[in-house]
């Protein structure tokens, strides 16, 4: 697993004081989502050191606990609705280790999406060079995505490896659109649905999370650069400035972990 390298910080915070921060950073009351977003398991009243990743999978919790973290802040929790809520298997295992150690588990699952600063879609279309950007792609009422354009059309070969760099990943791409790219969309995750809006907006491309049969067929009948760029990579943007943030204005000594994941 690999993390930050930023210097460690002095500060310390409560518990809930560190949730009602970010629960409050990133609007959760705005959004209908498919768990509970905030805190998922209390620990400790303190936390000075923070954890953050993209799945609160038991490899990414044992990684946290090996570097002593106070609090974890993840993308995916452990909770969600319709999930069974038996402790038993990997909810018990995860769920023992955070009961064992002490250790908070703060997931914020549709409210790191759609973050104009700290999300995994806006950040990452500034990081490419997108402007002009635009909420993109209601999920629940709610745009999570965004979209925007190029200061300049660019051939589609350099935008491709420009995303391909960007993500540390080889996108599944179908490339039916335009020789230049102008316009784009980005929804991370699972959103290869979303791909529909983006023929229905007439972006040149869309880039997003998983990749299903469909998609292929879509992005040739419209006209569409589509790619896919894996769950996990397309998620990670987030999180990392999620520890930006929490280093830069709470004071706390935070760094994100990556928890490799092909998917």
């Amino acid at each position: 697993m690999s993390g930050g390298t930023t210097p460690a910080r002095t500060g310390e915070t409560t518990r809930d004081a560190l949730v009602a921060h970010l629960n409050r950073l990133l609007e959760i009351e705005l959004v209908s989502d498919y768990g509970p977003n905030g805190l998922q398991a209390e620990g400790r009243p303190t936390v000075r050191r923070v954890v953050t990743g993209v799945t609160a999978s038991l490899a990414f919790l044992e990684e946290a606990v090996r570097r002593g973290a106070d609090a974890v802040v993840v993308h995916h929790g452990v909770l969600w609705d319709g999930a069974s809520t038996v402790l038993r298997g990997s909810l018990k295992k995860r769920f023992k280790l955070l009961l064992e150690h002490d250790l908070n588990l703060l997931a914020y699952h549709l409210p790191l999406d759609r973050h104009p600063e700290v999300g995994n879609n806006a950040p990452a279309l500034r990081d490419l060079g997108v402007v002009d950007l635009a909420p993109f792609a209601p999920h629940r009422g709610r745009a999570v995505g965004w979209k925007g354009r190029l200061p300049e059309p660019e051939p589609v070969e350099r935008f491709v490896a420009r995303v391909s760099a960007y993500y540390q990943a080889t996108p599944t791409a179908f490339l039916h659109g335009p020789a230049r790219v102008s316009t784009v969309g980005l929804v991370s995750g699972a959103a290869q649905g979303d791909a529909r809006q983006a023929a229905l907006e007439g972006l040149d491309a869309f880039v997003t999370g998983e990749v299903s049969e469909y998609n292929p067929h879509l992005a040739r009948e419209e006209g569409l650069h589509h790619l896919s760029v894996g769950h996990h990579a397309s998620e990670r943007v987030g999180p990392r400035r999620l520890a930006e943030h929490l280093r830069d204005v709470l004071g706390l000594d935070a760094e994100f972990v990556d928890a490799p994941n092909p998917v």
